[in-house]
Parts: structure tokens; sequence; C-alpha cells
């Protein structure tokens, strides 16, 4: 038994897992809850029973409702909704910054997808997926949607579902076939074997989703969303994702789903960089989600190349963000955060200068929104996570607020945005499970995981 007061209580976390009514307390930190109604606390307490939050206020145990309870001490820290990432192509994370200087989607197409997404066998789906999944939960990620466009098998999409499972976080399982190379053409045919082996229950920590392009650019016109994949998503009611939504031909296509009835609120539209008012505001009558990717359009230069927050706000579209390609940008939520409300308030500022007009300007609090519940939204999964609502999933942080990156605190919401980044997250809960609890993976043999990982890696270049 150990003597680290952190480490017995991470014991006592693990020991009681199993039990559907245990309670745990985390109290004496900052609250940000992204819950309106409830609003933040600068000292609160958190109640978990099982999976839930059942209660959130300055003071439980006062009351008695935290009674034989699991006590966290989060004084010094901050808890936070977890963030939640609405589009990944996880199976890439062997490939980290291996083309940090990528020029274009064409270079990236070609490399990436054309050049090495074809050697990849299943044992690498679920190795990549495994490793992006669990960053994802390092850096205070508790539920990613991974957009599998690689599903050159069943069996590769067996093992990319099987790499979320095996990680214990909030996964989307978003399955597409292939863009180039060949393939076993089970798409989309595979998603109602999919369906029915691995997404039963409304009550689990996976859900499944159509994943499919926007237009026939990329890779021919079997991939551009259109009636006959809507009607797939409907008679298996699922979700759809639609990547690539970029410029003048992704518009039209957008006004062509609205003409026939196949554009609605189950749909994310991922990027929508350069995208027309006619479009933007069929979108928003539809109740579209958008997924925005700030550091994919802008480092890689996505038709205009800038995020398109200021047209979703516009249309009435609040968006959630997202990771998008590992191969050449960073893995965490942070990054996106910031990356987002620079852009967003230098082309504020940029578009008032010389003007009495003021700068609309979008705030720390919008992008945390944009990170937590509206990520939650896109996902499809608003009333299960996304905000400290009791009644949701527990899915939550604890952010170290006294680092010295963050001392000290005077601002909750500006430190986790603007201060905080992933060596600060102390703990992360999904479902009420620690995945990381004492600034560490849960466990995760890392050393094990590094030896797979290379190896994984070297056999696909090798293989080029």
């Amino acid at each position: 038994m150990t003597t680290d007061p952190r480490a017995a209580l991470g014991e006592t976390l693990a020991a009681t897992a199993t039990d559907p009514l245990r309670r745990v307390l985390l109290t004496g930190g900052a609250i940000v809850t992204m819950d309106p109604v409830i609003g933040d606390f600068e000292q609160g307490d958190v109640l978990l029973e099982g999976s839930k939050i059942i209660d959130v206020g300055p003071d439980l145990r006062a009351h008695g409702a935290a009674d034989n309870a699991i006590v966290i001490d989060t004084t010094d820290a901050i808890v936070s909704p977890g963030f939640v990432d609405t589009h990944r192509h996880a199976w890439e994370a062997q490939l980290r910054r291996i083309m940090p200087d990528v020029n274009d989607l064409g270079e990236y197409v070609m490399s990436t997808l054309s050049g090495i997404a074809p050697l990849y066998q299943p044992a690498d789906m679920y190795t990549g997926t495994k490793l992006a999944a669990l960053t994802a939960l390092d850096s205070g990620i508790t539920c990613m949607l991974d957009f599998s466009h690689n599903s050159r098998t069943a069996d590769h999409s067996d093992a990319a579902i099987q790499a979320l499972t095996d990680t214990g976080i909030r996964g989307v399982h978003a399955s597409m076939r292939p863009h180039f190379g060949d393939w076993n053409e089970q798409w989309p045919a595979d998603l109602k074997r999919l369906k029915d082996r691995y997404f039963t229950s409304t009550d689990q920590l996976l859900t499944l989703r159509l994943a499919t392009l926007a237009t026939d650019e990329v890779a021919g016109p079997a991939l551009a969303y259109g009636q006959d994949l809507a009607a797939v998503a409907r008679d298996l009611d699922l979700w759809v994702s639609i990547d690539a939504v970029f410029g003048p031909t992704s518009s039209q296509a957008i006004l062509d789903w609205q003409r026939v009835g196949i554009l609605n609120e189950r749909m994310t539209l991922i990027h929508c960089t350069g995208l027309t008012d006619q479009a933007w505001a069929a979108m928003g009558n539809a109740g579209t989600t958008v997924a925005l990717a700030p550091s994919s359009d802008a480092q890689i230069g996505l038709e205009t190349a800038i995020p398109a927050i200021d047209d979703a706000l516009k249309a009435g579209i609040r968006p959630g963000l997202s990771i998008d390609v590992e191969v050449a940008l960073a893995s965490d939520m942070f990054t996106q955060m910031r990356t987002l409300l620079s852009i967003q308030r230098m082309l504020a500022v940029n578009t008032a200068y010389w003007t009495t007009a003021a700068p609309q300007r979008i705030t720390a609090r919008d992008v945390l929104d944009f990170a937590t519940v509206q990520g939650a939204n896109s996902n499809g999964l608003g009333h299960v996570t996304g905000s400290l609502t009791p009644g949701k999933q527990a899915d939550l942080l604890i952010i170290a607020a006294e680092d010295i990156n963050n001392m000290p605190l005077n601002d909750a919401v500006g430190t986790i945005v603007l201060g905080a980044d992933p060596r600060n997250v102390e703990a992360v809960f999904v479902a009420g499970q620690a995945r990381k609890w004492n600034r560490a993976l849960v466990d995760v043999d890392v050393t094990a995981l590094k030896s797979e990982v290379g190896a994984s890696r070297d056999r696909i270049l090798a293989a080029r």
C-alpha cells in the first residue's frame, strides 16, 4: 500500500470502480460548469454517483449530500467539463508531425491518403487510433469523434473500434471507405454489421456515425454525400459527419441537399471555409452543426485559410472544435481554443481599423463553450456530456491552477483557455471513472506503447 495520499486515493478509486452507487466528491476548487443556469463557483463542489454528476454547489457537505463519498480535495485547482473533439483522423497518429510544413490539402492528400494509407494493416489502425485516444485523454479530451477514413476491410474498422473501447474514452466511430488504393468495397454496407455488433445500446461510451465527403473533388462521386448515403444514414438511424466542406462547390452541394431534403440537424459539416452566405443560411435554417478545425484551416491553408467562426455565428451556429490531422498539427484542444481566439480577435480589430465601428470580438468563454458544450452538440451527445450539469455523465477535468504557468488563479475560464496546457491536467474522468490520475494515464504502460507505436510506424514507412 502506498504512503502517497494522492496515489492511495487513486487506488481507492480503482478498487471501487465497478460500484454503480459509488459517490465521489470533488471539493474546494474553482468550478466552471459551462451550464448557463448553474453558473460557476469560485469555490465549490461536484458530486458524482456512479457514472453521473448528481449535484454541483458551493458546499455540498453542509447538507449531508456527500456523506460516505470518496473525497477529492480540489483546492488550488479548477474542475471543468472535459473537452470534446469533433473530428480527428485518429489512425494517422503514428505519423505525427511527419509533414509539419505541409503546403496545402493536395500535398496532404497525396502523401498520406494516397501514399501511406493503403499500407495500413488492421493492427496499425488499432495502434494509431489507440495512441490518438490516449493522447486525447491525457490532454483533457474526454470525447473524441474519430473520422476513420481508412476502412479498407471489416477488420480495419473492427480494430479502430476496439482501440476506442480499450482506452475508455467516450468515442464516436465515424466510418468511411478509403479515398484511394485497394479495399474490400464493404462500405457502406458494413455499417449495419458494425451497428449490430458494437453499438447495441444507447447507454454506452461508443456511438457510430457515417462519415463521407461533401463533393466528388477529392476522391470521386462514390464518396460525395447525396441521397444514397443519406438513405443509409436514415435506415440505420445514424448521424453523418461530412469532411472537406470548402468553397463554391461545397456551397452548391449544401444548397442541393437543402433542395432535396437531406440537409438537417443530424449532420456535422467540417471546416466550412469559403462558403457562400446562401449556404450558411441554409445550414442555419436546418440546424446543421459545424466542426471547425482552427489550426488545420490556418496552417494547411484550406480554401480561405480562415476558420469560419464569424460566418457560423452570423448564421446562428455555435460550432464545435476539432484537431484534424496529427501528421501536421498539434494534438490538444488548448491549441485549438487559442488559435481560434487569436485569429478571430485579430480579424475583428482589423476589420474595424480606420473605422468608428466597435470590433465584434469573441471571448475566452466563447471558445471554451465551443470546446465543450458545442462540441458535445456537434457529436450528437449534448444531452450526455459537455457541461457539469446534474444528470449528465461525469466527464470532467481537474486542472492545476497554481502550477508555475497558472499561478495565481485570478480567472478560471481565462486560465483554462490562455494559461493551461496538458501538463496541468491532473485528472480526467470519463463516465465517473478516472482515466488520468495524479498527472498520469491510468493502467497504461507508456513504455510498451512507445514500442508498439514505433514498430507500427517503422513497418509502414519501410513498406513505401
